[in-house]
């Protein structure tokens, strides 16, 4: 039985560091899912990374796109919770201290499916910093 890892990818700095990560387990055979949330959503912000760091096309977008934290962390959950329940992977992945970072290791934790979270920043410990919070609660 082959095993699936989904990825939750939404802004830059996600992309960065989920490049290497998807590569080697493809490598080593693993059968994988790209969810993009749209978090960051035109070209510039997105799609070249997508190009430039030999990403393959996410399975999925969910075109969450901008605004208040609430609503963008909302849409997440939701988008994410249907694409686990429908695809039960064994795994997934999250990367970085963004909304879609929090909305998707929640709605995987909410339904028992196990998190690994890929962090390369610092800790600020400076709780006025969403991205702090979102790191933490992650």
């Amino acid at each position: 039985m082959q095993v699936l890892v989904t990825h939750v990818l939404g802004a830059r700095p996600n992309f960065m560091k989920a490049a290497p990560v998807i590569r080697a387990l493809g490598e080593a055979g693993v059968d994988q899912m790209l969810i993009h949330t749209g978090q960051h959503y035109d070209a510039r912000m997105s799609d070249v990374f997508f190009a430039d760091l030999g990403l393959p096309q996410p399975n999925v977008n969910l075109h969450v796109g901008s605004g208040a934290h609430g609503k963008q962390t909302a849409a997440v959950i939701a988008g994410v919770e249907r694409e686990l329940m429908a695809r039960c992977p064994a795994l997934l992945v999250v990367y970085g201290d963004v909304n879609s970072t929090l909305g998707a290791a929640l709605a995987a934790a909410k339904l028992h499916v196990p998190v690994a979270h890929v962090e390369a920043g610092l800790r600020s410990f400076d709780n006025t910093m969403p991205e702090e919070i979102s790191q933490c609660l992650v």
